[in-house]
């Protein structure tokens, strides 16, 4: 139920909330395949207006959950290779942990982590 309504309020999201959404979802072991999509394609859309925490838990909960999402994560990618040096270690860890985890190939992020370390 809460799934459900969350998905049909997605739209008014702000970024944290999409974030924390998909963090308690993954940390509750709760798929919810109809909602991940949905948050996939708000995130897609502000992905901008995330801040480093909401970027490495946004890509850890799809990650840790196998959501398939590669514009997702490419749309993290860009955005985490432009701000990498605001990630906490932490945030940094956990982002290359998803990309990993995941399968996706984001070379120029991993560059840019290779270059604040």
């Amino acid at each position: 139920a809460i799934a459900r309504e969350s998905e049909q309020r997605i739209v008014s999201f702000k970024p944290q909330e999409l974030a924390r959404t998909a963090w308690a979802f993954t940390t509750l072991g709760v798929p919810a395949p109809r909602l991940f999509d949905a948050i996939a394609r708000e995130s897609e859309q502000c992905i901008g207006s995330f801040n480093p925490q909401d970027l490495a838990n946004t890509a850890w909960a799809f990650a840790t959950l196998g959501v398939h999402a590669p514009q997702l994560f490419d749309a993290i990618a860009r955005e985490s290779e432009k701000r990498v040096g605001t990630f906490k270690p932490q945030e940094i860890a956990n982002t290359a942990w998803a990309f990993a985890k995941a399968g996706v190939p984001a070379p120029q992020l991993f560059e840019a982590i290779a270059r604040e370390s």
